[in-house]
C-alpha cells in the first residue's frame, strides 16, 4: 500500500499548484513527509528510495531530493 499512496501523493501534487510548489520547496526526506501527511497521504520513508520504482519526476522535486530519490 505504501508505493500506492506515494503514487497518488505524487499524482495529487502535478493537479495541485500548491501542492506543487510546496513539494518543490522540500530539501529534506522529512519535510516530504511533514508535507503528505498535511494533505492526508502516509508515506513509508523506505519505499521511497532506489531500489523501489520513483514515484515522482525531477520535475516535482527540487535538486537535492530528485538526486536522493530518484536515481540521478
Amino acid at each position: 500500500m505504501a508505493i500506492a499512496d506515494i503514487k497518488a501523493f505524487s499524482e495529487k501534487s502535478k493537479a495541485d499548484p500548491e501542492l506543487k510548489e510546496k513539494l518543490l520547496a522540500c530539501m529534506k526526506i522529512r519535510e516530504i513527509l511533514n508535507l503528505a501527511k498535511e494533505y492526508g497521504f502516509e508515506l513509508d520513508e523506505v519505499e521511497l528510495y532506489p531500489p523501489n520504482e520513483p514515484q515522482f519526476t525531477d520535475a516535482q522535486l527540487s535538486e537535492k531530493m530528485a538526486k536522493a530519490l530518484l536515481r540521478v
